[in-house]
């Protein structure tokens, strides 16, 4: 077995296939329902992901209300103000912020699991580390993951963590009610899954589906998530994300966003005019529809 796994994690991996039991071996680990065997990587990840095409039968209600009754609200995140979690000495990993991580929660007991699902280089270890979690992290083809998988098809028994975190990924899945599905199935009951998603950002690394607000919060919902936010990145507008990632890519992120900074600012200007005369015209509403990414938060309830 690679020695990146603990026996922890062990305990609670399954088959992607059939999601039955794994019996791990120095060599890797086999399946006791359907025998598929799967080994270690030359990166010394244990490789779960999918051998054979698998068949999922999906069912969708058409015709329902996609939002409450009483509505929701696509507010900008802001830091919050009763954290479970002390970051102070910390330093946030890029693709996060201070906005963001005060929204972590802290491991309810030794030994909570936690998963950053999509963990690339896994720069997230120490910061959930620090929030008392065991770490988990699982990539599609990282060489720095522990742990090789499929977001569609997770290797992890149900109700196996307490905190998912996903971030810049669902972008990037072909079958995003899917991956919100999986997700759902392997997180604790009040578990909760904090990530972020591309909306106007250009496409990059094979992106699939980039999510407005309102598709990000089907794509929870479809998951079976109650959605506690979905926050536009007031500071990572369309024009920051076009300037860095499309119209000057490698270029320093200050010269980038300089760029496109006098435009950024008459759109400002011309929005705040819009604001006078047409309500639709509000800060908040340009922040929505102007963004580069959303950031949401939702929980695993209690059938």
């Amino acid at each position: 077995m690679s020695q990146k796994i603990t026996e922890q994690v062990i305990e609670i991996l399954a088959c992607p296939n059939c999601v039955d039991t794994l019996v791990a071996s120095e060599r890797g680990a086999k399946c006791v329902g359907c025998n598929t065997n799967y080994s270690i990587s030359e990166s010394g990840a244990l490789d779960l992901r999918l051998q054979r095409p698998k068949n999922i039968q999906y069912e969708l209600e058409l015709g329902s209300k996609l939002l409450p009754t009483s509505g929701f609200r696509f507010d900008r995140l802001r830091v919050n103000s009763n954290p479970n979690v002390d970051f102070g000495s910390c330093v946030i990993p890029h693709h996060l912020s201070k906005e963001i991580v005060s929204y972590f929660p802290s491991a309810r007991e030794n030994g909570d699991l936690m998963l950053d699902l999509g963990c690339g280089s896994a720069l997230h270890k120490g910061i959930c580390e620090h929030a008392g979690f065991e770490y988990v992290g699982l990539d599609y083809n990282s060489l720095d993951a522990p742990i090789l998988g499929d977001a569609h098809a997770l290797p992890f028994k149900d109700q196996s963590f307490s905190f998912i975190l996903t971030i810049a990924v669902l972008e990037h899945i072909r079958f995003p009610f899917i991956m919100m599905k999986e997700a759902h199935r392997v997180l604790k009951t009040n578990g909760i899954i904090i990530g972020t998603v591309a909306f106007l950002e250009p496409f990059h690394d094979n992106s699939f589906y980039h999510h407005t607000h309102l598709g990000t919060y089907n794509s929870l919902r479809e998951g079976g998530f109650d959605i506690e936010f979905i926050a536009p990145s007031h500071k990572w507008s369309a024009l920051v994300a076009q300037a860095c990632m499309g119209l000057f890519p490698r270029m320093p992120y200050f010269l980038a966003k300089a760029l496109v900074m006098p435009l950024f600012l008459m759109h400002r200007i011309w929005w705040k005019i819009g604001g006078l005369t047409r309500s639709g015209a509000s800060e908040e509403i340009r922040i929505v529809n102007t963004t580069g990414a959303f950031t949401f938060l939702a929980r695993k309830r209690a059938d």
